[in-house]
């Protein structure tokens, strides 16, 4: 189902854990009324526990392993994986700019997926563009306001380019990238990054020609987000009345297929690279 989540990003190691709990419920043959009214809690607080909506305490996850008659070494990881689901994350210390969960999830996905129709990913954005885009949108913040926005933004874009660097495979409309924004100048050093950045082993890059007409990412843009073998992909898709997030599994497949449809019509990674350049060059023209 689509659910909007909570403002409290869940980590990839907090929804393992929802996950796992789960799971031993379920094994144990009980109803979320059978935990919760000898634990003296509500069967709405273990179903946000178990949702990843809620972080149980190591003393909630010790009562839950105890009651589904939990082996000690595996109560003592998901005690450990809780405290490890708590840790703060860089993200963190931008709260009060990334509002959702989304940030979180990204920073530990090991491959991300993403569409986006009409400007340039917010991943790959250079602090110019990234400057024009936040003040065009909101033109009511304050410039120590802004400032902290496109920070956080280029926060972001270290976790492409570390040590543990996610594969990304972005899609971007043309017209995206025809856009004037800003001056002419900063559209060209946003096109240079992007032609460096696709350079790098760990990103492709393709571009969506005019040409190709009513195409499957009409819909408007997402993001797929992948991590390791243990742990469900997610789908993400941002619009101005909130967040959504994909989870159920043939949801995310059928966005994951939409993605694989729009790859196809979009231009291989080398031709690609040729149309950005092009576009680099108009946007240098007086």
């Amino acid at each position: 189902m689509l659910v909007g989540m909570a403002s409290a990003s869940p980590t990839v190691r907090h929804r393992r854990l929802g996950r796992e709990l789960r799971r031993l419920r379920e094994k144990a043959n009980l109803t979320l009324e059978e935990v919760a009214t000898p634990l003296h809690w509500s069967t709405a607080k273990l179903s946000r526990i178990e949702n990843a909506r809620t972080m149980p305490s190591g003393t909630d996850v010790a009562d839950l392993c105890d009651l589904y008659a939990v082996d000690p070494p595996t109560k003592a990881g998901l005690i450990q994986l809780g405290q490890e689901a708590c840790q703060r994350g860089w993200w963190t210390a931008y709260s009060d700019v990334f509002a959702g969960a989304y940030v979180g999830l990204e920073s530990e996905a090991t491959t991300i997926h993403t569409w986006e129709p009409l400007l340039v990913p917010g991943i790959l954005q250079n602090e110019e563009y990234a400057r024009e885009i936040i003040h065009a949108v909101h033109p009511e913040l304050a410039s120590t306001e802004l400032d902290r926005r496109v920070d956080a933004r280029m926060a972001r874009k270290i976790n492409l380019l570390g040590a543990r660097a996610p594969r990304l495979h972005a899609l971007i409309d043309v017209c995206a990238l025809r856009r004037p924004v800003g001056s002419p100048g900063v559209m060209a050093r946003q096109l240079d990054d992007i032609l460096q950045l696709a350079d790098r082993p760990n990103i492709a890059i393709q571009v969506l020609p005019l040409q190709v007409g009513a195409h499957p990412g009409l819909e408007g843009a997402f993001s797929l987000l992948s991590f390791d073998d243990e742990d469900l992909d997610a789908g993400y898709i941002g619009c101005l009345g909130g967040e959504i997030y994909v989870e159920a599994p043939d949801q995310v497949r059928n966005l994951k297929l939409s993605f694989e449809r729009l790859a196809r019509v979009c231009l291989p990674p080398e031709e690609s690279a040729a149309v950005i350049a092009a576009v680099r060059s108009d946007h240098d023209l007086p």
